[in-house]
């Protein structure tokens, strides 16, 4: 909005010309980043009083860590916090008539309001599950879906009716329609490896894609501090392929896509690590307000589509390792507690307890020990990321 705005002054007067540096992405992705943290650092404290008063405190399952029984009661659903900050600095910041990050807007809230609905449901009925998996698996998948028809057709084509007429085009056609190279799957470290999807395929990446990273953040949140600083570095990783990606020299220099309008992104990656720093400042141990599913399944959301937009979709798998991993963690539990049940009639555990953060704390770490050191690996992690601009 506040470009338009600056042109709009030039052209009224001459002597506003230095008005000009509103053009520039990396300005306003600077001015993004402050808007959003200052904005979060000043109304924290009013949001967490609000939380507090209205009695939105996090229930604690019965079977979690026993450390964690003293954060029964602390107020969740801070996320809101989150996605309010992202939201107004995003609006002021960036272009409008960039598909691009409205797409990631409306996937971001959108996930976010499956994630308020749960967090609600265990605030009011008392129920430390919450939505039901199904239900919240189907919402996820609606919004997954529709998100990626309609980037499968983006990628290519700068005009939303284009991208209709593409759909149209490709549901006539038997679905059997062809995509441009610059939509295949990419292979980091390599120059000219990529493997082209097709429609369907680039769909059902994509919906694996989004789901995949929202839940695993959602896994991933369940000590103080731990899933919104990997958030805050993996956000800004992107930013930085989505500034190269939507930059014609850059890509062309370092062998990638080039996707037009793609470095608008950078603004909303911006927002998102302004706004996780400032939640950090009241998340952090002891944390004075936890995010909830409303932040946790939006911002995860959220990296996985703009991963999807920049074709990194395999990068994002190395930045977000700690995200990966800790998915797993869960599924493997699940799947191997299954199998030995069935098979001999008692359950057993590969870890500890699951997600893996919870392994560590019954191992004998200190819970700011697992958040500090899966810091640490996040942090190298999007080194070995950004590697892949160059080393290929």
């Amino acid at each position: 909005m506040l470009i338009w705005l600056a042109q709009w002054l030039q052209t009224l007067s001459p002597e506003l010309g230095f008005l000009r540096v509103f053009q520039y992405q990396t300005f306003r992705a600077v001015m993004a980043a402050m808007t959003a943290l200052l904005m979060g650092l000043a109304a924290g404290p009013w949001v967490i009083r609000r939380l507090a008063s209205l009695k939105i405190g996090q229930p604690i399952r019965g079977y979690g860590m026993e450390s964690h029984l003293s954060k029964s009661g602390t107020p969740t659903m801070g996320g809101v916090l989150i996605l309010l900050s992202i939201s107004i600095s995003t609006l002021l910041w960036f272009d409008w008539s960039n598909r691009f990050v409205w797409i990631v807007l409306l996937v971001t809230l959108g996930f976010g309001a499956i994630g308020w609905s749960d967090d609600w449901r265990k605030v009011v009925n008392k129920d430390p599950e919450g939505m039901p998996s199904r239900e919240k698996y189907l919402w996820q998948s609606l919004i997954g879906l529709v998100a990626a028809l309609y980037l499968v057709f983006s990628i290519s084509e700068s005009s939303n009716i284009r991208v209709l007429e593409l759909f149209f085009s490709w549901v006539q056609s038997g679905f059997d329609l062809s995509l441009p190279p610059k939509a295949d799957l990419l292979v980091p470290f390599f120059k000219q490896v990529s493997y082209p999807l097709g429609v369907l395929g680039f769909v059902i990446l994509t919906y694996l894609v989004i789901v995949g990273s929202s839940n695993a953040v959602n896994l991933t949140d369940g000590l103080d501090g731990l899933a919104i600083m990997p958030v805050v570095m993996v956000g800004s990783c992107l930013g930085i392929f989505a500034y190269v990606t939507g930059n014609s020299v850059f890509s062309r220099y370092l062998l990638l896509p080039h996707i037009p309008g793609a470095g608008e992104l950078m603004i909303f990656c911006a927002a998102m690590a302004g706004a996780g720093l400032a939640f950090l400042w009241f998340n952090t141990h002891p944390a004075q307000v936890f995010m909830g599913d409303v932040g946790a399944l939006a911002l995860g959301a959220a990296l996985g589509t703009i991963a999807v937009i920049v074709r990194q979709e395999i990068v994002l798998a190395i930045i977000g390792g700690v995200f990966v991993a800790e998915a797993i963690s869960v599924m493997l539990q699940v799947t191997y507690f299954k199998y030995t049940k069935k098979r001999f009639g008692s359950g057993k555990r590969l870890l500890k307890m699951a997600p893996l953060h919870h392994h560590f704390e019954k191992a004998g770490w200190k819970e700011t020990q697992v958040v500090v050191r899966f810091w640490i690996i996040t942090m190298l992690l999007c080194l070995v990321g950004l590697s892949t601009l160059k080393l290929r």
